[in-house]
């Protein structure tokens, strides 16, 4: 089988899911040629020398092959060849725009990552004779293996994924410190850099989190620097408003970390009460930031209390040696090779 595969290839979320897809793909027997969205970044000889043979595959590309785009929803024009154009787009809120909708109805068929997304995109686009597939995406689990107990002092939450209010960010201080007051020996770390915010911005943020509990950690280079990193932590916490899937949390529970997050968006897809301690969304609200959201749709309406009582559940219940064998169970079914198969099967439909 052939196929052309558009992606990015980097260390953000598009270019991790890219990579991982295009690599999983070839190991299913598919020939793959690789039009890169942007520059690609890899971080291994061995990633370099798959990429690179992908590029040079797309040099004589088969213009009959299917193209999968993973990509924006309003960057859905360009494809490759004459087969079928197959959007995958990741996205966050409920509700696309007029040109977000151009976009996607002018592709053949869609992927998306999460039951969610699929019944957004049925309602958005109406009756319209499109497919909407379901690919959930995964994780690497020869990296994110389960990792022995920490035996820390206190419990070490963590959260990981670039600043935003989208993610939570903005409220998850100020409910960690009101943790604090009957847990003084708690910890948070975050890694949450941005490189898509000014460095005006980057400070406010970290002003916020100022706190001789918190620690501010770098933004890792490696998928495998990541893994290190939650190794040495409990519990992840991620009070994100909506995700279009959060990579971070799938890679956590491979590693058999505990998690907190939202039960609302792409998480209902793999996050669930055995895996997770889960943050109830009663109700959406409008998706306004200022920066990147302008009230186009909804997100989740979070109350931080909420944060708050399940940091105290998890530091009150859980016991040092401590995994989650449900994360560990639920992440053996979302490996980026059965990403790969449900691709394969959906195309050659």
């Amino acid at each position: 089988m052939k196929l052309n595969l558009m992606a990015p290839i980097n260390q953000l979320g598009y270019g991790i899911a890219g990579l991982n897809i295009f690599k999983a793909l070839q190991q299913e027997g598919v020939d793959v040629s690789l039009f890169v969205i942007g520059q690609p970044q890899v971080t291994s000889q061995e990633d370099a020398d798959l990429v690179r043979n992908g590029l040079e595959k797309a040099q004589l590309f088969d213009p009959k092959a299917p193209c999968v785009k993973i990509w924006h929803q309003n960057q859905m024009a360009e494809f490759v060849g004459k087969g079928k154009h197959i959007g995958f787009p990741i996205f966050e809120l409920d509700k696309f725009n007029e040109v977000e909708l151009h976009h996607l109805k002018s592709c053949d068929r869609l992927f998306v990552c999460s039951k969610w997304a699929r019944d957004v995109m049925y309602e958005q686009l109406g009756v319209t004779g499109h497919t909407v597939d379901v690919i959930p995406l995964g994780v690497d689990v020869n990296i994110f293996k389960p990792s022995p107990p920490c035996n820390n002092q206190g419990t070490i939450f963590f959260n990981c994924g670039k600043w935003e209010i989208r993610k939570g960010h903005d409220i998850l201080a100020g409910a960690f410190k009101e943790h604090l007051k009957t847990h003084p020996t708690s910890q948070l770390w975050m890694m949450c850099s941005n490189p898509f915010i000014s460095e005006e911005e980057e400070n406010r943020w970290l002003q916020l989190y100022s706190h001789p509990n918190i620690k501010i950690i770098p933004r890792a280079e490696t998928q495998k620097d990541v893994y290190n990193t939650m190794s040495q932590v409990d519990c992840g916490v991620f009070p994100s408003r909506g995700e279009g899937w959060n990579l971070e949390v799938i890679e956590m529970m491979s590693a058999g970390k505990h998690i907190i997050t939202t039960d609302y968006s792409a998480h209902t897809e793999f996050c669930n009460s055995e895996n997770s301690f889960l943050i109830p969304i009663e109700s959406v609200e409008p998706a306004f930031d200022g920066k990147w959201f302008f009230n186009q749709g909804n997100w989740g309406k979070i109350n931080p209390v909420n944060i708050t009582e399940k940091m105290n559940l998890v530091a009150e219940t859980l016991s040092e040696n401590s995994v989650n064998r449900a994360g560990i169970e639920t992440a053996n079914k979302f490996t980026w090779q059965n990403s790969a198969r449900k691709i394969i099967e959906y195309v050659r439909i």
